[in-house]
């Protein structure tokens, strides 16, 4: 059997018309309306035609943990199973249920209060780098107030968060080959949304968390755990923290995983698996089309 990891993209990878052709199947179309009743509006309404809402940080992230974990609910009623899971940042969610750590709507109720709060988040920035020079970054960043390090994603690609004024900072003494501003409405996975992490605590609290049925790898601590108790720790500490990508997908080979399917939209983290751990077999499943039979 060849081992297999699942793996759940973030945001920045949702394009419209995205779980439109999963209507036709029966359990799919009941968990769009279980979706409805909990968030108050309709998935499949802002996917076929509003670009501006599902751009939104509000809307994107409960529209991606349902179109996810309906596409990766799908593959285990047709008998796959993963063997270690791992998401990016909303993605973690998804891994998070698809290991048993919750139910359903108890995940969908944590990232629709998740989107709220860090969509009231404001006054921060993030940008992606493209081809620098880490050592310098890693400098510069210490040096500089108000900025971190979010996203490691690979060797070649980071995301920095912070002030607009420390983010540009960093930007100009840092050359990178590419510097892209993010269009997101606060300084995500930095201390500047402690206060938004702080009320999200009290939520996660709340939530009973059970031990995974499958390994996962978290985003601030990329060390295989099936504890309820850490995996909750880990999710809580995520908010503000670094999203370590590049350690998760060092981890997956470490750990005996021969084969990667990133479920959701887009390809962003199997394109980033395959320049870090480029001798694993990695699969796609966006939509119905690749859904394996």
């Amino acid at each position: 059997m060849t081992k297999t990891a699942w793996v759940f993209p973030g945001q920045g990878s949702q394009v419209l018309g995205m779980g439109m052709d999963l209507l036709d199947i029966p359990s799919a179309k009941e968990k769009f309306a279980k979706a409805e009743a909990i968030l108050g509006w309709s998935v499949t309404e802002i996917c076929q035609k509003d670009e501006g809402k599902l751009s939104q940080t509000l809307y994107t992230q409960p529209i991606l943990y349902v179109v996810e974990s309906i596409l990766a609910d799908i593959m285990r009623e047709r008998g796959h199973q993963p063997n270690l899971v791992a998401g990016h940042s909303l993605g973690e969610y998804v891994a998070l249920y698809i290991a048993g750590v919750f139910e359903w709507s108890a995940g969908l109720h944590l990232v629709k209060r998740r989107a709220e709060l860090m969509d009231s988040t404001a006054g921060g920035m993030m940008a992606a780098l493209l081809n620098f020079d880490r050592e310098l970054l890693e400098k510069v960043i210490a040096q500089t107030p108000d900025i971190v390090l979010a996203n490691d994603n690979s060797p070649a690609q980071v995301v920095i968060s912070g002030t607009p004024d420390a983010v540009q900072a960093v930007i100009s003494e840092v050359k990178a080959k590419r510097a892209i501003p993010l269009k997101v409405s606060g300084a995500f996975h930095s201390p500047l949304i402690a206060p938004a992490a702080a009320e999200f605590q009290d939520i996660l609290e709340s939530v009973e968390f059970q031990p995974a049925v499958v390994p996962v790898l978290s985003n601030v601590e990329p060390i295989p755990c099936t504890d309820a108790e850490i995996l909750k720790q880990r999710l809580n500490k995520q908010m503000t923290g670094t999203v370590r990508w590049r350690e998760i997908a060092l981890q997956l080979p470490a750990n005996g995983i021969q084969q990667v399917v990133e479920i959701g939209p887009g390809n962003v983290l199997t394109g980033l698996i395959k320049r870090i751990s480029p001798d694993l077999i990695l699969k796609n499943v966006r939509n119905a089309a690749e859904l394996p039979d």
